[in-house]
């Protein structure tokens, strides 16, 4: 009866901690939600623009150089979400011409996650700022892959030097040096951009609600299919990459978790701007999203 009650005393207390962390993301997203559905004006285009050229950078430099992991095990982690990305690339392509899909709508939108909007608060809910500082790294290489590769996809287009052009991109790298060397900026300089990079993830999740409010999603018999798929392939690629890479517990657990988010809302705006079927992509997005409300949870609770 004593071990009975014990294991129902863990179980309780498993989902309230994956509630504890999941919950904020999903509440903010859903303010995001209700905002539009109550005709308020939001521009996601500015705030857009406001998050990914000062708030997220920002927030990648602090957490950065404020972190207390070791260069070399950010190293490891970077290597091991390469080869993850590469790993869900050739298994995505894979499903979309078994599916005998149309390339340019579906492959980047089931490659790519939403590691910005979703993946940088739960690593931050689950493993305070060692997992933040394991997740920008891998927000920032998807960020990388996505706006070379990912646009190329899309439009036949793209280049390596627009994505090194983004602000994202020279933060993780200043904040990577700053780590390697040591230094710190003047506390002021720090606290001020402490203050904007706080800004980014309740920014980003309100985002994600007021998007997918405004989404039309389309064959969305297909788009839960392939969000299943893409959620089965990306836990299990992140499994083997972890276990190849032998990541210690946290970034183990942030590599799993980032790759394995739900497609992002900046595939359904890529699609849109380039011609491609924009409607089936908003599909995937809601889809994947909705998806996600179960599926990172227990996938939480087996991580934290």
């Amino acid at each position: 009866m004593g071990i009975g009650q014990n294991k129902r005393k863990q179980s309780v207390n498993l989902v309230l901690t994956v509630l504890e962390i999941v919950a904020p993301v999903f509440l903010l997203a859903a303010i995001g939600f209700t905002w539009v559905k109550l005709g308020f004006e939001y521009r996601v285009q500015f705030v857009t623009r406001l998050a990914m050229t000062l708030s997220v950078p920002c927030l990648i430099f602090v957490s950065l150089m404020k972190t207390k992991i070791d260069p070399a095990s950010l190293t490891t982690v970077s290597l091991a979400a390469i080869a993850a990305y590469g790993a869900v690339t050739l298994l995505m392509w894979l499903l979309v011409r078994i599916g005998r899909l149309d390339r340019r709508s579906y492959l980047a939108p089931l490659i790519f996650g939403n590691t910005g909007n979703l993946g940088l608060p739960l690593a931050l809910f689950a493993f305070q700022d060692e997992g933040l500082g394991y997740a920008v790294v891998i927000f920032a290489i998807m960020a990388i892959y996505s706006f070379t590769f990912g646009i190329w996809l899309v439009s036949g287009g793209g280049s390596i030097w627009k994505a090194l052009k983004e602000p994202l991109v020279g933060a993780t790298l200043l904040g990577a040096l700053f780590l390697g060397m040591g230094w710190h900026t003047p506390v002021f300089v720090t606290n001020t951009l402490g203050l904007i990079g706080q800004m980014a993830i309740p920014l980003m999740l309100i985002t994600l609600g007021v998007a997918v409010a405004r989404l039309e999603p389309g064959r969305m018999t297909r788009a839960v299919w392939l969000s299943i798929a893409k959620a089965v392939v990306c836990v299990g690629v992140g499994v083997g990459m972890g276990l190849l890479f032998k990541l210690a517990p946290v970034p183990f657990a942030i590599l799993i978790l980032q790759v394995s988010t739900p497609v992002a809302v900046t595939s359904y705006l890529l699609a849109e701007k380039y011609g491609a079927d924009s409607d089936a992509v908003a599909g995937l997005v809601v889809a994947s999203t909705l998806l996600s409300v179960f599926s990172l949870p227990l996938i939480l609770a087996f991580l934290v």
